[in-house]
């Protein structure tokens, strides 16, 4: 389940602890490459481990046009209770501008989980996501807030719909990021899915470290929680308790 992002994704920043990105320019055809490497301690996607706990890498690639256009993927592992899913692979796309100050982002996603082998009454976990994200720097603090819908959420749990909101403030001190995110998921069909409606929340810090000639390397560090019980949990499993990430990205 992709952030992520996308981020998530990448732009959204905490949420997967604020992987760095690097541009490159594809000659002279207004197109840009964007590629991010990310080592973490676990793959939060909204408050809840993707992984059970376990380490995470990633990798985050997009092709974007001068007039806003850009298609991309992503990559993760991952570790499901009772399926034998490994690996979360992403594509989306979208189309990003400007207008009366505010920064929009509006695109789809589509999550998938290569070599799962659904067993019978298991359900699918493909699923697609319409997202708008929009941001806005006030001085030092960039505001963001974002929302989702899939028509059939993870699991084939029926409609989802997300809404997030954070903030992001260049302290000034020693070049570090302060964030912060709160964001509540709705989930038309609670059993299928594994949990009730929730929220999450959490505060990280990050900052970057330049080598000349090199690339950037990004650290980060997060207090992450939810609003689940370990008893609503799916299958009562830990991975919806509050905990620390920390990851560590490269843009090159």
């Amino acid at each position: 389940m992709r952030k992520f992002l996308l981020a998530s994704t990448a732009l959204g920043a905490f949420a997967l602890a604020q992987p760095a990105q690097a541009q490159v320019a594809l000659g002279d055809t207004g197109l840009t490459a964007t590629v991010t490497g990310t080592a973490a301690s676990d793959y939060l996607f909204r408050g809840i481990s993707q992984t059970r706990s376990r380490f995470a890498t990633q990798l985050n690639a997009e092709v974007a046009h001068s007039s806003g256009f850009y298609i991309g993927g992503f990559l993760s592992n991952v570790r499901f209770l009772g399926t034998d899913a490994r690996q979360e692979v992403d594509l989306f796309g979208g189309y990003r501008f400007t207008a009366l100050d505010f920064n929009f982002d509006v695109g789809g996603i589509w999550y998938t989980y290569p070599g799962y082998d659904r067993a019978p009454g298991q359900f699918g976990l493909n699923y697609a996501e319409a997202q708008l994200k929009v941001s806005r720097e006030v001085g030092p603090v960039n505001l963001l807030g974002q929302f989702n819908y899939s028509p059939n959420f993870f699991g084939s749990s029926g409609d989802g719909y997300y809404l997030e909101g954070g903030a992001d403030w260049k302290t000034g001190i020693w070049d570090l990021t302060l964030g912060g995110r709160i964001g509540h998921q709705w989930i038309q069909r609670n059993v299928r899915f594994g949990t009730p409606d929730y929220a999450w929340w959490s505060v990280a810090i990050s900052r970057e470290f330049a080598i000349e000639g090199i690339g950037t390397i990004s650290a980060s560090v997060g207090y992450y929680d939810t609003s689940i019980s370990r008893g609503d949990c799916a299958g009562r499993q830990d991975v919806c308790n509050a905990r620390a990430l920390g990851s560590i990205s490269f843009k090159f």
